[in-house]
């Protein structure tokens, strides 16, 4: 005999307690004296006074209650209604029954590789001390942001004070508790007249306060064209800064020389050294 609605393959067949019959539609849905809940009237085989009953147009399942298309009466007996479950519903395994060999080999590499950087909200499946749990990748990656700056065009200070170089850069960091690691990679070099040695300074704040300093000795090599002695040097600086805030941040580089006797100077971007000065910031973890 063919089934009436959906063939039942796979599930959980239950039997129904027994019903009280009433002058009403609608009866309560009970397994060992607890709701149960159907996934719909097709998952059910329902015989009412020795006739099986057909799904929809002869009742309905409406979360853990059948409803009858008509309100029966004390006299009418519903014979039996058996649950057949949902389809390929396995149900949930006991705990700790599930291992290795229940699981696809190419679980993973069965599925979509993602082809880009995870999004912050995209969550990644880590061990904490044994039990698998999930985070967001922001939680994670240690870069949170990169900024870069280009300086190129030429620049002489030669003041005895600190003055700004054209090196400057913004960032706004995520969080407070994260850092900022400054790199500045400066094109410069200084010089004086004859055969003097002079020194010049740079350093590196974030708005007002002083973060590095690094100090150059001018006098090198003689310029036998105009005598100047050029100090072409590595000004590089590297800074792990904590700023504690989420506010704009403004980096500089400013420079200064030792005195202004004969025509100390120092250059950034000149036309003796090739090239650019940069500055990057990276905001870590």
């Amino acid at each position: 005999m063919a089934y009436i609605g959906a063939q039942p393959r796979l599930g959980n067949f239950q039997a129904c307690d027994a019903i009280s019959t009433s002058a009403t539609d609608t009866f309560n849905l009970l397994v060992g004296g607890t709701a149960i809940f159907p996934q719909s009237a097709q998952h059910c085989l329902v015989s009412l006074n020795g006739v099986l009953q057909a799904p929809i147009s002869s009742y309905t399942i409406s979360g853990s209650t059948i409803v009858f298309a008509s309100a029966l009466t004390s006299a009418d007996s519903i014979d039996f209604i058996t649950i057949l479950g949902d389809t390929l519903d396995l149900g949930v395994p006991s705990d700790d029954t599930v291992g290795a060999a229940q699981i696809k080999a190419d679980l993973i590499s069965g599925t979509t590789a993602l082809a880009a950087t995870p999004a912050d909200t995209d969550e990644l499946l880590l061990s904490d001390a044994g039990t698998l749990k999930r985070i967001d990748y922001s939680h994670i990656k240690s870069i949170k942001q990169i900024v870069n700056g280009n300086f190129g065009t030429e620049q002489n200070i030669s003041n005895t004070s600190y003055a700004d170089s054209a090196i400057t850069l913004n960032i706004t960091p995520a969080s407070t508790s994260h850092k900022v690691l400054v790199i500045v990679a400066p094109n410069t070099d200084g010089y004086v007249n004859e055969s003097d040695h002079r020194q010049f300074y740079l350093q590196v704040l974030r708005a007002s306060t002083v973060l590095m300093i690094k100090q150059i000795q001018i006098g090198a090599v003689k310029n036998p064209t105009n005598n100047y002695v050029y100090g072409s040097i590595d000004g590089t600086m590297v800074y792990l800064d904590s700023p504690s805030s989420t506010s704009e941040l403004t980096y500089k580089v400013q420079a200064k020389v030792s005195d202004t006797a004969n025509n100390c100077n120092v250059r950034f971007n000149g036309t003796s050294s090739a090239g650019h000065s940069t500055m990057t910031l990276i905001e870590v973890d």
